[in-house]
């Protein structure tokens, strides 16, 4: 048994360009396909490709766009259509092939996609040149320095990973200095985080690490707790979720706050799709049963956007940003070297006063009894003196040697 094909696609930027074309939004188009805005602007930049019947639906919606689209245009330039019957009856070698004055005074400022579609089973290719002529060409974009495009990041996307941030602690001050934070280790990992398929998700992986992790609860500020919503039913949303697990809350934001597909929050999550979609029912149920008007996942995800956008949110400026970064940088840097030239004057004075030799113990000292303490020497008895003299007196040889002798 044989796997059907999957369904061609347009390239991410003409499927952008069809939706811009039949004047729809990203919320009407996903609407229509069955979707969270958010995948629809997933599959627009490239980061995630449709499957199944998301995919069907995505591509026969962009079919029927491109043929309104191809439609409407030969409606506005009927002489752009196919030629008449009479000249193709026409014999003789036919005139070489010269683009239309019509074109040349009114040049198009996109090319339109070729609205044909592919046939099945083929991989697909990129549409035929149009008889048009190519638009003017543009200049080509000035590179930006990496402070430039660190900035750029940080203004796209930090006012909306805070209020994502504020989601998942329910603290302003907090989910405020993770997003700082987390852009703070983007600009030191600058290299990686530029030439990463999603900047934006590589910052917001780092957010939420730091604000989920365990050691906040140890900091004072942590114990005092902060003024909750001025709604009463975002004060019930967001105690709701803080109800809930942390890798729980976690996904729920990431699908029905961000609009991330499941394969994508399970890898965000470090979990794989089975348990990211277990954790998401768990907490869809969770916040259905204290508050069932939010057991429709689209109207979870209006009042999720709402509840974070009701909130005054700030963030500081990137260049402070990035100052903050260095500095904290430079502290790690310098307390580094502190720490290694004190563990070498340490290592250096140990060696230099460590004995070089074995030195046994000595033992503690006892006291010795029995012994008759000394006294001090007294003047002489009479019969000491006697005997004092008479060792002066007489002959101190001592006995005479004995000899042997032959018997």
């Amino acid at each position: 048994m044989t796997r059907r094909p999957a369904t061609p696609l347009p390239p991410p930027k003409e499927r952008r360009h069809l939706r811009e074309t039949a004047a729809l939004t990203q919320a009407q188009l996903a609407e229509r396909v069955g979707v969270a805005p958010g995948t629809v602007r997933a599959w627009e930049s490239g980061r995630t490709t449709p499957r199944g019947r998301k995919r069907e639906a995505y591509a026969k919606l962009l079919k029927t766009l491109a043929e309104e689209a191809a439609a409407g245009r030969a409606a506005r330039d009927p002489a752009s259509g196919p030629r008449n019957a009479a000249g193709a009856n026409r014999t003789g070698p036919e005139p070489e092939a010269h683009p239309e004055p019509e074109a040349h005074q009114q040049p198009a400022p996109h090319p339109e996609p070729d609205p044909r579609p592919e046939p099945e089973g083929h991989p697909q290719t990129l549409p035929e040149p149009a008889s048009e002529p190519l638009p003017e060409p543009r200049p080509a974009p000035v590179a930006l320095t990496p402070a430039q495009a660190f900035d750029a990041l940080y203004e796209f996307g930090a006012p909306a990973l805070v209020r994502q941030t504020y989601l998942l602690t329910g603290r302003r001050e907090q989910a405020r200095e993770s997003v700082e934070r987390a852009f703070q280790t983007a600009w030191e990992h600058w290299p990686e985080v530029a030439r990463d398929r999603d900047p934006v998700g590589w910052v917001r992986a780092a957010a939420y690490e730091y604000a989920l992790s365990p050691w906040q609860r140890l900091r004072p500020r942590h114990r005092r707790p902060e003024p909750p919503p001025a709604d009463p039913g975002d004060r019930t949303l967001l105690n709701a979720l803080l109800r809930l697990p942390p890798r729980h809350r976690r996904t729920l934001v990431l699908y029905d706050g961000v609009g991330l597909d499941l394969p994508e929050t399970a890898a965000e999550t470090e979990a794989s799709t089975p348990a990211a979609a277990h954790r998401l029912l768990h907490a869809r149920e969770a916040v259905a049963d204290r508050l069932p008007a939010l057991a429709d996942p689209q109207v979870l995800h209006r009042r999720l956007a709402e509840l974070a956008s009701n909130e005054r949110l700030g963030a500081a400026r990137p260049p402070s940003v990035r100052r903050g970064g260095e500095r904290r940088a430079r502290f790690r840097t310098r307390a580094a070297i502190a720490f290694t030239v004190a563990l070498i004057g340490t290592t250096a004075l140990t060696l230099r006063t460590a004995p070089t030799h074995y030195e046994p113990p000595v033992s503690p000292g006892q006291a010795v009894r029995g012994v008759p303490p000394r006294v001090a020497q007294g003047s002489l008895s009479d019969e000491e003196q006697e005997l004092r003299r008479k060792l002066r007196d007489q002959w101190q040889g001592g006995p005479e040697r004995l000899r042997p002798g032959l018997e």
